[in-house]
């Protein structure tokens, strides 16, 4: 039952040997006029590692990370790492907000002040929450998995623990992107009795309607679907099919080579988010190479990947979902759901088009991210107003 106290503390030693490395890069070769369809450009990748080995501060970047209150504890083997910040209103509800990849718990970190303390914002201090940010096991500051089959289905029931015998919630609410969608929808799959709710920002790719073979069982938007997501899976899909096949090959690479990894990450940022191809509009460069570093420090790019692998060979059926689920989804995400199958699927009671942003929700938009989460949690509070 023990929660320690935690703090980021990196060692001057794996600090040292990231600048050698950065020092001693060997780039490869890129076509002429190449842009990124090809993957990571090589003149942007050049600049943001200038920057990384000549500007960039890990240890300011250490300290904010370390302003929140952080713990971890033993769940089924494994030490959880989670950020654990008290609302500051007069009831607050509590909420585990799960990442996916290739983020970290850094996901949403711009979203936990709005949260916990929504009346310094601009809200109602009566909308606050306990905000607990749990890390994945084998992300970042969570210890790696020494065993195989730590899938989303295992990730929900070790926060189920959180949540209840860790923390001592008896009901709590819940949300989550990526992985985290996946993670939540077990949750509710398997805890309906302890949720108040689900918000998701998206559902996964939708294999079933990818499988299916007959048109006649689809409607438009779902064929449509389909066909969208067959393409998206052809093009873009080449990182998915091979961390859910063979992980431990992708690992050596990325776990000795620092520009490799951010090549790795950083293309994703790219592509995912609301940003038109230009990276500077969403994100800071130490932004991005803090979530590189996250990476880097803790060794865990392999670990993330074997997560894929689990997740593609060992995940039961989820099933119908009765707990209320609000969506908000963000218009450059990866394959918005169609709305028919997501109201067969799950107990939709809340239904949101944002005007922008992409697959890192809460990075890109958090006002618009944190706003939809206290209008849908709102109504399951013990008070009204």
């Amino acid at each position: 039952m023990t929660i320690e106290r935690f703090q980021i503390q990196v060692s001057d030693e794996i600090l040292n040997d990231l600048q050698y490395r950065i020092n001693h890069i060997r780039w490869p070769d890129q076509l002429e006029n190449a842009d990124w369809e090809r993957g990571t450009e090589l003149n942007y990748l050049k600049s943001l590692v200038s920057y990384w080995r000549d500007h960039y501060d890990w240890r300011a970047q250490e300290a904010k990370l370390n302003r929140f209150s952080q713990f971890r504890c033993k769940i089924d083997g494994i030490d959880v790492h989670f950020v654990h910040e008290r609302g500051k209103g007069p009831d607050p509800l509590p909420l585990i907000l799960t990442h996916g990849w290739p983020d970290s718990s850094l996901r949403y970190q711009k979203i936990i002040p709005l949260l916990t303390d929504p009346a310094s914002h601009g809200g109602n201090p009566e909308d606050s929450f306990d905000v607990i940010v749990p890390s994945l096991p084998g992300f970042g500051f969570s210890s790696r998995p020494k065993h195989p089959r730590v899938n989303n289905f295992r990730v929900a029931e070790m926060w189920a623990k959180l949540m209840t015998e860790k923390l001592g919630y008896s009901k709590f609410a819940a949300a989550g992107g990526d992985m985290g969608s996946g993670v939540t929808r077990y949750l509710a799959a398997n805890h309906p009795e302890r949720l108040y709710g689900i918000h998701l920002t998206d559902i996964g790719i939708i294999r079933d309607l990818i499988a299916s073979s007959d048109q006649g069982t689809l409607s438009e938007e779902e064929w449509q679907y389909k066909n969208k997501a067959s393409a998206w899976m052809a093009q873009e899909g080449g990182y998915m099919s091979i961390q859910s096949t063979r992980p431990q090959t992708l690992a050596y690479g990325l776990s000795d080579s620092p520009v490799g990894l951010a090549g790795w990450i950083t293309e994703k940022f790219r592509s995912w988010s609301d940003c038109n191809g230009d990276l500077a509009q969403k994100f800071s460069e130490d932004e991005l190479l803090t979530h590189i570093m996250v990476y880097w420090v803790t060794n865990t790019i392999g670990s993330t990947a074997h997560m894929y692998y689990d997740n593609a060979h060992s995940l039961p059926p989820i099933g119908y979902i009765e707990v209320p689920t609000g969506l908000a989804l963000f218009p450059a995400d990866i394959l918005l759901p169609p709305k028919e199958w997501a109201m067969r699927n799950l107990n939709v009671t809340r239904w949101t088009s944002m005007p922008r942003g992409g697959h890192f929700t809460a990075l890109e938009e958090p006002e618009l991210f944190a706003d939809d989460i206290r209008a849908f949690f709102r109504p399951f509070r013990t008070k009204s107003w």
